[in-house]
């Protein structure tokens, strides 16, 4: 129990010093607040006794209107600070909840590949979104609510001892009931909390998955499969949230109790005193409101377990991700390099235990053409992969222009490469956006891209033109037309290496002959690797390199190795029966 209360403290702690610290004057000011809007109801049933004692007992008639106008002020207190108060809290923790969801996107995408192979979208969006959005109200909760139901507590408890300690205690004397109880709804909230977070990462990760292949689903008549596999989610869902709900209601039940015991004795010991004398019917009726008036804070305090549990669990998910560091880091050369010759040394590469790249060794020339070619598997994009270092080899060296890859700063080394696969990465914004990606750049520039990669051939025809949405994944947008879009940006990239990753592969025969030639155009005076089954789009290339399982077995231009009749004459042959 004391580590896990370490553990949670050392979280929040974390977050005053990573956020909260920023607001420490609007939360100064809110606790300020916070403590008048809490004091007035013990200063409301302090008011009850002069109330009692000299209006309805004394009978004194002008103690009506200072009392009765004290009391009206204390309402008139309360409600100001309150709207105060919760204006505050709220700006404190919507800011650090919107600054925490930037820095975790930030900081995830600092994170290697191997970190979304293990977490699906819907994974990290759950704990980007659902994780800060669960942290987000904990402040305003705690501070606005808890906060002020302790001071409500403290000043009301205040009152209840100045009339009679005695009395005090015999209202508490059923509070021990409540601190094993406590301690274990704590724990099994915490434990189911933290799985309910995962249950939601997979609702979100189905939800993903279902749009995302909507076609598919439809096509094979999957709806009631998925909706299945959906609703079994969902429910383990909704049973964890009614257990959650029905055992952190017990501890609330159990105040009730505890309240119910201390009612009944103080009635027993004081109602006693009153009738004999020793003791006003003001005195009585000031202890018997405040301990009333302390019953709901209390009620709403105990309740707060789940909302603390919660809050903490997803505080530790946060920062079980936000302390993951990326092994691809930055090398500490700032300058491009001298040359874009491209050298992959005895590279050796595996995936989970897996080899795919054994011992490549091959050199790509700058300002010329070099072509992948081989089996599927036999590691052509990992070659890719591992230039721009979205991954780094086991063993080997690979070098540009001389100078070993991991000695450049990732920002300089990625600003060497264009890239054009085969599944254009564009986004649910409008075409200028995907062309721009961001960056500033002047209309004529734009125009220049756009017609060199054919763009302009149906931009041009639309209403909106570039400002036309290409709907979520370039959807609104045929396959031919999402290539041109990812070519005119590598156009505008203007960057010294072309890295062609099966960029026409997927295209119908019109759009093919469209894109490759901008893809020609574009690789004019530029260090270019191309991947290809189609064999027929690297003929020209100056020089050939055949993989098979990870190693070259070939090297050199078309005719030379049509010649040695190997395995890329082999693979010709295959594809369209050359002799």
């Amino acid at each position: 129990m004391a580590d896990r209360l370490h553990k949670t403290a050392h979280l929040f702690a974390r977050m005053w010093r990573d956020y909260l610290h920023r607001y420490w004057a609007r939360i100064l000011l809110a606790l300020f607040f916070l403590i008048l809007e809490g004091s007035t109801l013990g200063l409301l049933s302090w008011m009850l006794k002069p109330l009692f004692d000299r209006v309805f007992v004394g009978g004194d008639t002008g103690a009506i209107w200072w009392v009765g106008g004290s009391i009206f002020a204390l309402f008139l207190v309360r409600a100001a600070t309150f709207v105060i108060n919760r204006s505050l809290m709220t700006s404190v923790s919507l800011s650090v909840s919107t600054r925490m969801q930037t820095d975790l996107l930030s900081h995830i995408m600092t994170l290697d590949g191997g970190f979304f192979q293990k977490n699906p979208p819907g994974a990290v969006i759950e704990r980007v979104q659902g994780d800060t959005q669960a942290v987000q109200g904990v402040w305003t909760t705690f501070i606005s609510g808890a906060g002020r139901d302790m001071v409500s507590l403290v000043s009301l408890f205040g009152v209840a001892v100045a009339v009679d300690p005695w009395w005090t205690l015999t209202a508490l004397v059923g509070a021990p009931i409540l601190i094993v109880p406590t301690v274990l709804v704590q724990r099994y909230i915490r434990r189911k909390v933290r799985q309910n977070r995962v249950n939601a990462s997979q609702r979100a990760t189905r939800l993903d998955e279902v749009l995302h292949g909507i076609n598919a689903v439809k096509l094979n008549r999957m709806e009631a499969y998925q909706a299945g596999r959906f609703d079994q989610i969902v429910n383990r869902i909704r049973r964890a949230e009614i257990k959650m709900s029905g055992i952190g209601a017990t501890v609330p039940a159990l105040v009730d109790v505890v309240t119910g015991i201390g009612f009944v004795g103080v009635l027993a010991l004081g109602g006693a005193e009153v009738t004999r004398g020793e003791r006003t019917v003001g005195d009585f009726m000031s202890f018997f409101t405040a301990l009333a008036l302390a019953f709901q804070p209390l009620r709403r305090l105990s309740g707060l377990t789940g909302t603390w549990q919660a809050a903490a669990a997803s505080l530790e998910r946060i920062y079980e991700v936000m302390d993951l560091r990326p092994s691809i880091v930055s090398g500490p050369r700032h300058e491009p390099p001298p040359d874009t010759t491209i050298r992959l040394e005895d590279v050796q590469m595996a995936y989970d235990g897996h080899p795919v790249l054994r011992g490549l060794s091959f050199t790509a020339e700058a300002g010329r053409t070099t072509a992948l070619v081989g089996a599927s598997g036999a590691g052509k994009s990992t070659v890719f992969n591992l230039l721009t270092r979205m991954v780094d080899p086991a063993s080997g060296v690979i070098t540009l222009g001389g100078v070993p890859l991991r000695d450049f700063d990732l920002d300089v080394l990625r600003d060497q490469f264009s890239t054009v696969s085969q599944e254009a990465a564009l986004f649910d914004e409008t075409l200028r956006e995907n062309i721009l990606l961001g960056r500033d750049q002047d209309d004529e520039a734009l125009r220049r891209a756009i017609v060199a990669a054919h763009v302009a051939d149906f931009t041009d025809a639309l209403p909106l033109g570039l400002d036309t949405p290409a709907g979520p994944r370039g959807s609104a947008l045929s396959g031919g037309q999402r290539q041109r879009v990812a070519i005119a940006r590598a156009i505008l990239r203007d960057a010294p290496i072309l890295l062609l990753d099966e960029a026409t592969s997927a295209l119908d025969a019109q759009s093919e002959r469209l894109v490759q030639q901008a893809l020609d155009e574009l690789s004019v005076g530029r260090t270019t690797l191309v991947i290809a089954h189609r064999l027929s789009t690297v003929r020209q290339a100056d020089k050939i390199v055949v993989m098979d399982h990870g190693r070259v077995v070939e090297e050199g231009d078309h005719d030379q190795l049509m010649a040695r009749g190997g395995a890329y004459a082999a693979l010709v042959r295959l594809q369209f029966g050359e002799t």
